[in-house]
């Protein structure tokens, strides 16, 4: 093992120098000068409900996502530039074939209640997620870990093959450094060491937080205090921010966000990265688990038309897989799938079938305007033999009761940093959150040996393939990517860069943020 010093490293540098390096990587001030300290923040949040628990297995939503950054430590994190920097591991390294990583662990940090941050911690915080008993939604990316060692103040990781990726695997908001307790760990309480201090939880409805005196860095959490609330409703999300009984909201109503951004003291902002929507199919069970129509399905979506009328622009075309264009091995040439109604119809036949009676649930829940596109995706495959019925869920429980329970659904993602942890997380075969069940033999080998490739080129064209398998065999529709919109009040200072990994600057925005 060799040493690099040098902080910040990109995607691109980091995967050329991952096989023998260590990273001095804290991460820098944040683009805008002088935040100010003090005020208290209220954000209103798209999701949350009353199913959410502090149990960090169990985070699939923006609430609790934004909770966990702003409890919680983790060993590495996404910066606004999209690089890996370090948080409670000051530094890495990794053996020549990326199979072994020794991260050494911060010294100086205390959780809420004063208890010093410890290895064991790190170690019983990542365990938390292993095993076969485990229903941790990280459990598919820990899984390569084979065993954690420690070595005085360092984390030792023994792989079960190379991962170029590793650093950024470790981002995952799921991965929340807990403190250990009796064989596991204590996240009952909430009790991190991140920036600010759970005060009260109310889940569904809101949670309070203040700022932590204790924290060992100097350069985020500026607020007093934060009030986040669950306003699933987009009407009412967008009246409190209005009236000014809010500060910030996520997931605007892109319908009127022309008109929001007139109204004086409010900030629009767009930014685009991996976030898409899909449509997820049971692909174990008739008939979704027959390719033809499922390939029936793709080609019966108007895309362009969901595009224009649900986005309004804020976004692109999506082709059935889950890599953004502005990922490393994103592919480029794959043919862009369009709507046609007679390959549509075509597949059907191939399947053996002249109709097909479709049930498919959706809930603005899933995002804003889901049900309008539903109704869009039910119009365009008429004249196809799809017939197919919008059954409209429930706001309150939609994740927890409709996603992965109903036979087709609309649902949307994040993204993921890395090509390999959105795949390992939503399409490999067993995942947790593989939402349409879906298994391809070829699929997963390709995605071992893609995580352990270190030349660029062949990682290239085994991530290409995966791509195309995706889109030509996959359980899922994805329609399109979207932009992140969101709505501001100019008491709020945001960074000039944000991230763009997650919605609100990457979810770090209570850390990041501060008043004007």
């Amino acid at each position: 093992m060799s040493i690099i010093k040098g902080g910040l490293l990109d995607r691109r540098g980091f995967l050329k120098t991952t096989a023998a390096t260590t990273f001095a990587a804290s991460l820098p001030m944040t683009a805008y000068a002088a935040p100010k300290r003090g005020g208290h923040l209220r954000v209103g949040k798209a999701h949350g409900q009353t199913t959410d628990t502090l149990n960090p297995g169990t985070w699939e939503n923006g609430f609790t996502i934004g909770m966990a950054f702003a409890i919680h430590g983790f060993l590495t994190e996404v910066a606004p530039d999209g690089s890996v920097a370090g948080n409670l591991a000051e530094s890495w390294e990794a053996s020549d074939d990326a199979a072994e990583w020794r991260f050494k662990i911060r010294k100086g940090v205390t959780f809420h209640d004063g208890a010093e941050l410890t290895p064991e911690d790190v170690v019983a915080s990542i365990n938390f997620h292993r095993g076969e008993n485990s229903t941790s939604a990280a459990g598919p990316i820990v899984a390569p870990i084979q065993d954690m060692t420690i070595e005085g103040d360092t984390v030792a990781f023994k792989l079960d093959g190379g991962n170029a990726d590793f650093p950024f695997i470790l981002t995952d908001y799921h991965l929340a450094i807990c403190k250990a307790k009796d064989d596991s760990i204590d996240w009952q309480s909430g009790n991190g060491c991140g920036a600010y201090v759970l005060k009260s939880k109310d889940f569904g409805v809101s949670i309070r937080l203040e700022k932590n005196p204790n924290h060992w860095r100097e350069d985020v959490g500026f607020f007093d205090s934060i009030e986040m609330l669950a306003l699933v409703d987009q009407n009412a999300r967008t009246t409190a921010l209005v009236s000014g009984d809010v500060d910030v909201i996520d997931r605007l109503d892109l319908k009127t966000v022309g008109l929001l951004g007139r109204k004086p003291g409010i900030q629009i902002k767009s930014v685009a990265g991996t976030q898409h929507y899909t449509i997820p199919m049971d692909t174990r069970m008739d008939p979704y688990s027959n390719n033809h129509v499922r390939q029936a399905l793709k080609y019966a979506v108007n895309r362009q038309e969901m595009v224009d009328k649900i986005l309004f622009g804020y976004g692109s075309l999506g082709n059935d897989h889950p890599i953004g264009s502005g990922q490393r091995f994103y592919h480029s040439e794959l043919e862009q799938k369009a709507y046609d109604p007679d390959k549509a119809a075509w597949h059907l036949k191939e399947a053996g079938m002249d109709q097909v009676a479709i049930n498919l649930s959706s809930s603005d829940a899933a995002f804003a305007g889901a049900v309008d596109a539903a109704v869009l995706f039910q119009a365009s495959s008429k004249g196809t033999g799809i017939n197919m019925e919008v059954v409209r869920e429930p706001n309150d429980g939609y994740w927890s009761d409709v996603w992965m329970k109903k036979q087709m659904v609309f649902s949307y993602w994040g993204g993921r940093p890395v090509e390999d942890q959105m795949f390992a997380t939503a399409y490999q075969c067993g995942a947790s959150w593989n939402e349409s069940f879906w298994c391809n033999e070829r699929f997963d080998e390709l995605m071992v040996k893609a995580r352990a490739e270190l030349d660029d080129a062949k990682r290239k064209e085994m991530y290409w393939e995966m791509q195309e398998i995706c889109s030509n065999d996959g359980g899922s529709v994805i329609p399109m990517f979207a932009n992140y919109v969101f709505g501001v009040s100019d008491k709020v200072m945001i960074p000039e860069q944000m991230s763009s990994n997650w919605d609100l600057d990457g979810e770090r925005w209570a850390e990041r943020w501060s008043m004007a």
